[in-house]
């Protein structure tokens, strides 16, 4: 007799990758939607850190310093392009999920949270924390908000990728 996986767990586990897909899709979406109704005040912190003119201004590290207002909006753009195209992705996911279909669902989740974990992980942790020297901030660190996001989506992505156990 073949075995099939119990239904209370799988539909415990469906409805954890469900919501909690949903949860990381409805925050990035917010966040995105702040950021282009909000330009202005993470443009001033994008800008700040890139500037690093909130640094110990190390002349070793002052050369690492990006200035120009144009690369500097062009980076924040690209930002809020990534993270309006990781919760589309996560929205489609969710949709998956709720549709049941499991593997395109678990496929799609996947590809968003490393989306986010991508731009939170090397955007802002590696390369604002330290390529540009962001822990040196008291006013412009975003270290502790990235590594929550960081964090949060690599959660979720472990309980997204989840085997499905086989009845005992």
């Amino acid at each position: 007799m073949a075995s099939t996986p119990p239904r209370t767990s799988r539909s415990a586990l469906h409805l954890s990758a469900t919501l909690l897909t949903a949860s990381v899709a409805l925050y990035i979406a917010l966040v995105a939607f702040g950021n282009i109704t909000d330009f202005g005040t993470n443009q001033a912190f994008v800008q700040h850190v890139l500037a690093m003119d909130t640094t110990f201004k190390d002349d070793d590290l002052m050369w690492r310093a990006v200035t120009s207002k144009g690369l500097q909006n062009t980076a924040y753009v690209a930002i809020i392009v990534w993270e309006t195209l990781a919760a589309l992705v996560l929205i489609y996911g969710t949709w998956l999920w709720v549709r049941r279909d499991d593997q395109a669902a678990r496929r799609f989740s996947t590809y968003g949270l490393l989306m986010l974990m991508l731009l939170f992980g090397a955007g802002f942790i590696a390369i604002g924390g330290e390529w540009f020297s962001m822990w040196q901030s008291d006013t412009w660190n975003g270290l502790d908000a990235a590594l929550r996001v960081f964090v949060l989506s690599g959660v979720v992505l472990l309980v997204v990728n989840l085997p499905e156990r086989a009845a005992s």
